[in-house]
């Protein structure tokens, strides 16, 4: 297994450990809705220190369920998620661009090879003389 798979597998453990030790450990018990956001935690926290206390402003939108305002979240951080992985994609392609660009100056032109080979393939000559391309007769390959 290589350096790779094992980080891998390591913060996969990590991030399934995460999910899971607050639910075996019972983190959440005695409370009415135990995994609340940091949101509702605060607003909580504010009421009770200071009952008479008036937000500032009202939400933009208030979604009619926490399911729903939980599926917003998750398909922003979804979209967050993919932006950040096309940007670094991104950079990479580019960066492993520049780096066979001078590999690709230093390879022989295609004048070199004939026209229409692949490069480290041998160009079969043509009237059909197929011992000087390298084949056997043996076995019919060019």
């Amino acid at each position: 297994m290589s350096r790779n798979a094992r980080i891998n597998l390591l913060l996969l453990l990590a991030v399934a450990a995460l999910a899971v030790l607050p639910l075996a450990l019972g983190l959440g018990d005695g409370q009415e809705e135990p995994f609340t956001g940091a949101d509702a935690q605060a607003e909580t926290a504010i009421t009770e220190i200071e009952p008479d206390y008036e937000p500032w402003f009202s939400p933009l939108y208030e979604p009619p369920s926490g399911e729903i305002e939980s599926a917003l979240f998750a398909l922003q951080a979804a979209v967050g998620a993919g932006v950040l992985a096309y940007y670094f994609g991104l950079r990479r392609g580019r960066r492993q661009g520049q780096l066979r660009a001078p590999a690709r100056q230093d390879s022989p032109p295609e004048a070199e090879t004939g026209p229409g080979t692949r490069p480290g393939t041998e160009a079969v000559p043509s009237g059909g003389d197929r011992k000087a391309a390298g084949s056997t007769e043996a076995d019919g390959r060019v």
